[in-house]
């Protein structure tokens, strides 16, 4: 890991942190993508801003991508398209299960001091690591 690296981490963290403050203070709403997502594509266009906010991930997302010149962050080989997607879909399930994903549990629910939030990002860490341990003892 390179200094740029860590430095563009900490950027990165701030930014994420600044966003779901201002989301906070101007809308109170909470930042967790799971939950905005959702509203996005299951609610009516009363409230738009889900839908920008969700537009604005995908931006944001091309505007690294074009700040590292072009380069993607993971290399996918041809096979794994299907285990990305499967990923993809049962990650949306569990966090509709568990009332929120990584960014609304981790960031918001823990600076509010929720102990449901506590338990989940707990138990996000744990079964992580245990996850990629698993995996790199294969």
């Amino acid at each position: 890991m390179t200094t740029a690296d860590v430095v563009g981490a900490i950027i990165g963290g701030c930014l994420i942190g600044g966003a779901a403050v201002w989301l906070f203070l101007s809308l109170g709403r909470i930042a967790g993508i799971s939950g905005i997502a959702a509203n996005a594509l299951m609610r009516s266009r009363d409230h738009i801003w889900p839908l920008l906010f969700v537009v604005g991930l995908g931006i944001g997302g091309w505007i690294a991508y074009l700040a590292s010149g072009g380069r993607p962050a993971v290399e996918v080989q041809s096979g794994q398209w299907l285990w990305m997607i499967a990923g993809g879909v049962l990650v949306g399930f569990g966090t509709r299960m568990g009332s929120g994903c990584t960014s609304g549990h981790g960031v918001c629910g823990l600076a509010r001091f929720s102990p449901r939030s506590l338990a989940a990002t707990l138990t996000f860490l744990g079964v992580g690591m245990v996850t990629a341990t698993g995996l790199a003892l294969l």
